[in-house]
């Protein structure tokens, strides 16, 4: 009788260890207000990855699957992210500064708080198709080839970018400010272009698909 009350009792708190050791296994790394200078991410498994209030200085996240993790009042400061994969990423007002982020596909990273700043940033050949993006800022921005097709692109700031062959479709552009916006093409006819803010000196890129010659 005591043999089988030790052996049931082993065996209860065998089980409890085990669902421990799985809690433990199954729980998200998080990191919360920590500073990484010059780490390359790229061998490391970041999906499902909770950081918040962290810095990001000089790092390389290139090429990587990113799948599911969080980024929460983060600084990304000449961080390269070219060709990574943000698929239902979150992104709640992450800051970009002197970064280099070609080819992302932003559309697919979570529409949930999603917020986002960008400066001195090369986002060539990105896309942001249907995304939400409103009062975005894109200072002195590379965004060649970007695609904004059917983006709430309302009161966005595209100070001192180039937008050359960036395209624009079916795109909410009310109150965007293009004035010292550079090389952009909008058709009127397929943009909502209300309030939109252009300089009195660069026009011509409203009448591109009339093929004017302007002087």
């Amino acid at each position: 009788m005591l043999n089988s009350i030790q052996t049931s009792y082993s065996e209860n708190i065998l089980v409890v260890l085990t669902r421990l050791v799985l809690i433990m296994i199954m729980v998200e790394p998080y990191y919360n207000q920590e500073n990484f200078t010059k780490v390359n991410f790229t061998a490391q498994n970041l999906i499902q990855t909770e950081f918040e209030n962290c810095v990001f200085y000089n790092c390389d996240f290139s090429e990587m699957n990113l799948t599911r993790a969080v980024f929460i009042d983060c600084i990304f400061e000449t961080c390269n992210l070219s060709m990574a994969n943000l698929n239902q990423v979150k992104m709640d007002n992450g800051q970009f500064r002197s970064c280099k982020l070609l080819g992302i596909n932003f559309s697919t990273c979570s529409d949930f708080l999603f917020s986002v700043t960008f400066t001195d940033c090369i986002l060539d050949y990105c896309v942001f198709i249907k995304k939400k993006l409103k009062a975005t800022t894109f200072k002195n921005c590379s965004l060649k080839e970007v695609n904004f097709s059917e983006c709430d692109l309302s009161a966005v700031n595209f100070t001192g970018s180039d937008l050359n062959r960036a395209i624009f479709r079916q795109t909410n552009l009310e109150k965007a400010d293009f004035r010292e916006a550079q090389n952009f093409s909008i058709d009127p006819e397929s943009n909502k272009l209300k309030k939109t803010k252009f300089s009195r000196t660069d026009l011509s890129g409203l009448l591109d698909k009339y093929d004017l010659q302007i002087s």
